[in-house]
C-alpha cells in the first residue's frame, strides 16, 4: 500500500494498522510520489523475550537464603519499634564506647 505524506498525517493510525496486519506501507513525497519511508511493525527483541521467559528464582542457589530483615524482630527490637523513645533510654543505660577504645 502506498500513501502520501498528507495521507499519513491525516490517517496514521489506519496506516499503522495495515502494517501490523502484515501489509507493506510505503510513504511517498511530492507530486511524483517518490518513496521515502516504510512503516513496518517492530519485532520483539530477543532480550525482551528472554526477560519474559526467565523463571522465578533462577539464581536462588547463588544468592543464598536472603537477608535477615525478613526474620521476625526480637521482643526488644519490637518494643523500640513501637516506642522509639525507648531507644534514647537504652543509649543512656549502656556504656558508651569511643573509636579510641577499639584501638589494637
Amino acid at each position: 500500500m502506498k500513501a502520501s505524506m498528507h495521507q499519513a498525517k491525516t490517517s496514521l493510525s489506519r496506516l499503522v494498522e495495515h502494517a501490523l496486519a502484515g501489509e507493506e506501507v510505503i510513504l511517498t513525497r511530492g507530486k511524483s510520489r517518490i518513496p521515502v519511508a516504510r512503516i513496518i511493525p517492530i519485532q520483539p527483541q530477543a532480550v525482551t523475550l528472554a526477560l519474559r521467559e526467565r523463571p522465578i528464582g533462577l539464581y536462588a542457589a547463588e544468592m543464598g537464603s536472603g537477608p535477615d530483615w525478613v526474620e521476625p524482630m526480637s521482643e526488644e527490637e519490637l518494643a523500640v519499634w513501637e516506642n522509639p523513645s525507648l531507644l534514647s533510654d537504652l543509649a543512656t543505660t549502656e556504656p558508651a564506647t569511643s573509636p579510641s577504645d577499639n584501638r589494637e
